[in-house]
């Protein structure tokens, strides 16, 4: 048997370079000539002949991470597929971007960040028709990864989405604090007198220990955003000031800023193959890019934008210095 002609770095600075069409034929006719240059059916074989995996992600984050300090980061993204018909793992999900539901790929990863850095250091793509998990099986799935994988985070951040008791106490089973949002309607009990909705609880600004129907004493934080809305904030660690949670909510709000990273320096959501295993090994690739253009980063301070950028940049320049279209003379 033939060894392959393109392997997965050819993909993975394909997709950094490219700008606008990320298909396997524009892989192929952007690749330098070469004895063996790879023809399209060379990236979809590629794209479908491994079994996806998420190990080689880890092993080029691992570098990137402090696992003894930072946080951990948990949330979910949709992938827009508007259009796709008969695309696999393409379901209907709630999409932060148009605040509906949509049709896409749901995406979730476990991100570290110190503040700075953002690494995805691991992530499963939903698919409930075909393995028959849900998103929390994922969510405790990848705590129980990151805690085999010697990790101590400050804290691990996520959304009221993920803040059932199972998925508290498997945080707690790890040792490690949370950080979460609670529903309007979460059970608490405040006084010692019966558990009531967190809504009417009078919660000071400084928060308020309270007893979380069957797991225990957390401390409540009531917040409320730019445009009005309430929200309430709970932690295991009965000792965290408001400052510190304000502090830890915007290190965690990095999570949006790598989502919109992933997708527009990444070409995350551009996949135009069918099959399941083609789509989620687009997806690792696309994260092990980003990785590429997160260690760019903090090595020389260059935004991934501009980092995409410059690359074009030098082939508009080359073209100026010699252009190759003009109108034949009139006169």
């Amino acid at each position: 048997m033939n060894p392959p002609v393109c392997d997965d770095l050819d993909y993975i600075h394909f997709l950094i370079a490219a700008q606008k069409v990320f298909t396997c034929t524009e892989a192929a006719r952007c690749q330098p000539q070469r004895e063996r240059s790879p023809a399209h059916d060379a990236f979809t074989r590629l794209l479908t002949r491994q079994p996806p995996d998420t190990e080689a992600l880890w092993q080029e984050a691992q570098g990137l991470v402090d696992r003894h300090r930072g946080l951990l980061v948990l949330d979910d993204t949709t992938l827009d597929k508007p259009y796709a018909r008969k695309m696999a793992l393409v379901t209907r999900h709630w999409s932060g971007k148009h605040h509906r539901v949509v049709r896409g790929i749901n995406l979730i990863t476990l991100l570290w960040t110190d503040g700075q850095a953002l690494v995805p250091t691991d992530c499963r793509v939903y698919d409930r028709p075909q393995d028959g998990l849900t998103k929390n099986d994922h969510f405790r799935a990848m705590l129980a990864t990151a805690k085999a994988r010697g990790f101590h985070p400050r804290y691990v951040l996520f959304d009221s989405w993920y803040a059932s008791l199972e998925n508290l106490k498997a945080v707690q089973d790890c040792q490690w604090h949370w950080l979460t949002r609670f529903k309007h309607n979460r059970l608490v009990n405040p006084d010692g007198k019966g558990n009531v909705p967190i809504e009417p609880v009078e919660i000071p600004p400084e928060g308020r220990v309270v007893h979380l129907k069957g797991y225990g004493w957390v401390r409540v934080f009531r917040t409320v955003t730019p445009d009005g809305n309430v929200e309430y904030w709970a932690t295991d660690d009965l000792e965290m000031t408001e400052a510190t949670r304000q502090e830890l909510e915007q290190q965690g709000w990095g999570i949006e800023t790598y989502h919109r990273g992933i997708k527009q320096c990444c070409a995350i959501e551009r996949a135009q193959v069918r099959k399941a295993d083609g789509q989620k090994n687009h997806i690792l690739y696309a994260l092990r890019a980003f990785l590429r253009l997160v260690a760019h980063c903090l090595r020389t301070g260059i935004s991934w934008y501009e980092a995409k950028a410059a690359i074009i940049r030098e082939a508009i320049r080359a073209y100026l210095a010699h252009p190759l279209y003009s109108l034949a003379p009139t006169a």
